[in-house]
């Protein structure tokens, strides 16, 4: 026999999904017609009671039906047991989305329009984070006969230029024995570990590159090291404002805040985790902005390291159980994709 909390879950799950797919307050008598709960209206009625004196769902002024709450939704997804997975072809359609992108800045475009268009919020998404990455190589073109073009290119796609003034002139040898050097010092080290190795290369030069080393490895160190405006991108803003209505006196502000990417950054700060997909829920977002949304997120990565965080932000009536499964599948693919080039 079901007890009286389980069953009562079970009329909250039931008035959160009709909740969501009509935005209109849900009566007991719809509840009854519309899912097989295996009680009568009065027991339903009586639960729907309960639940609003445990503040799980509220009633509108105009209205006889109930909605939920913040904290409503929050037990509804704390007790989603799994995330449902992607049917095939909407595994499909990511992967063969994704795979066609040229290089990091097309991933992340790419990933941000698909991802909003499966769940029809905002998505944004954090570029690889520069201190997880690792130096693939380190290309060094000269622009002048005394200036140097340095092109640092990470794992994950990230191309970071500097240009280098010498104050003197460079032969072509020295810049081949340059580059050498370089790659040598830098190449397949993580970001920290090659700034502590371009800070010792000019004491360790040959006398005729210690000027041109002290110069590249101070420019080199300042690239290497994290930058303070991490970049971002968001897509599917429109999607908020067709749901006007989920956003009583806060549209604007909503908006206003994702354009500040301090307070995106800070939710994606949260996605430490490429295994887990963090929910927050209306007042349990830090800016007040955004106290009438709900931010998904996850961290994306390859190979155990998290390089990033991804997610979307919309209104706290949003269907959570899909919005988890596309949020985690982008962020599985990106990882799959970054980890192969």
């Amino acid at each position: 026999m079901v007890n009286a909390d389980d069953r009562r879950f079970d009329v909250l799950r039931a008035l959160v999904a009709d909740y969501v797919s009509t935005n209109e307050p849900v009566g007991s008598k719809a509840l009854v017609e519309r899912h097989n709960l295996g009680v009568s209206s009065a027991t339903v009625r009586n639960d729907m009671v309960a639940l609003e004196e445990e503040g799980l769902i509220a009633q509108p002024h105009t209205s006889a039906g109930r909605i939920p709450t913040d904290a409503g939704y929050r037990m509804f997804v704390d007790r989603l047991h799994e995330i449902k997975p992607l049917t095939s072809p909407e595994r499909r359609a990511i992967h063969a989305f994704l795979d066609g992108a040229l290089d990091l800045d097309d991933v992340m475009r790419r990933s941000v329009r698909l991802l909003a268009q499966l769940t029809q919020q905002v998505a944004v998404m954090q570029y690889p984070t520069l201190t997880r990455s690792t130096v693939r190589h380190i290309e060094v073109v000269p622009i002048t006969s005394a200036r140097l073009m340095l092109v640092l290119i990470t794992d994950t796609g990230r191309v970071d230029q500097r240009v280098v003034d010498l104050g003197d002139v460079i032969t072509e040898d020295d810049v081949a024995r340059v580059r050498t050097v370089l790659n040598n010092s830098m190449a397949g080290k993580r970001l920290a570990d090659a700034s502590a190795s371009v800070a010792e290369l000019p004491e360790q030069a040959p006398s005729e590159l210690r000027d041109t080393l002290t110069r590249v490895s101070s420019v080199l160190i300042e690239s290497l090291v994290e930058h303070p405006e991490e970049r971002m991108v968001l897509g599917g803003t429109p999607n908020l404002t067709r749901n006007v209505a989920d956003f009583p006196n806060s549209l604007r502000q909503v908006l206003e805040a994702l354009e500040e990417q301090v307070v995106v950054l800070k939710l994606l700060a949260a996605a430490r985790d490429s295994r887990t997909v963090t929910v927050r829920i209306g007042g349990e977002n830090e800016a007040a902005e955004l106290e009438t949304t709900s931010v998904v997120s996850t961290g994306y990565g390859s190979e155990g390291m998290v390089l990033g965080g991804l997610g979307v932000v919309g209104p706290t009536r949003m269907d959570y159980p899909g919005t988890m499964a596309s949020v985690r599948a982008v962020a599985a693919y990106v990882g799959d994709i970054l980890a192969g080039r």
